[in-house]
């Protein structure tokens, strides 16, 4: 019997960029859990904690599966930004990362081995004309830091160092050699 693979999460993104490699879950769970972050905490150990609480989450209600979570977080120096869920919020972390550098860390964690990666990126300085228009696209709703790469907002981006498909929510070298020394074959 084929072991089961479980994808911990409710983001489209992280499921298209999977099946972008040829992989496909049995199922995709969303975890409930408490994210909120602690004080003080680091961008990069946020994210870990909230990966590595969304696999063990489903891990326990599926203890002979894969799982596979993930959380992306936006930082601008050690300030995590939240996911834009309002057009205030979007247009805060549009200002604040407007004209300057920021990172955004993705942790992975496949049957608690867990990795995260780093990716800089920049953004050009804007104006708000283009912070309305990219408000009014809708695109930033849900997303970390309030912007999508893959969409509208990589026109605001000249530059970045590391992986791009991390800035989407899944660094996709690093989630198929953790699914592979896992012993997920695809």
């Amino acid at each position: 019997m084929a072991i089961q693979f479980i994808l911990a999460s409710a983001s489209p993104r992280r499921l298209q960029l999977l099946q972008q490699i040829g992989i496909a879950p049995d199922q995709t769970i969303s975890a409930d859990i408490d994210e909120t972050s602690r004080m003080a905490e680091l961008p990069d150990k946020y994210a870990l904690r909230m990966a590595e609480a969304k696999a063990s989450v489903i891990a326990k209600k599926y203890p002979d599966a894969i799982v596979l979570a993930a959380d992306t977080v936006v930082a601008a120096g050690r300030r995590i930004l939240p996911k834009a869920e309002d057009e205030a919020t979007a247009r805060k972390c549009l200002k604040l990362l407007s004209g300057r550098r920021h990172r955004v860390y993705t942790a992975v964690c496949v049957n608690k081995k867990s990795r995260v990666v780093m990716t800089a990126v920049r953004f050009n300085r804007l104006d708000d004309k283009t912070i309305d228009r990219y408000i009014a696209s809708g695109e930033w709703r849900g997303k970390a830091g309030g912007y999508a790469i893959q969409g509208l907002a990589e026109s605001f981006i000249p530059w970045i160092s590391g992986s791009y498909s991390n800035v989407v929510g899944l660094p996709l070298a690093e989630t198929a050699h953790l699914l592979k020394v896992s012993g997920f074959a695809w």
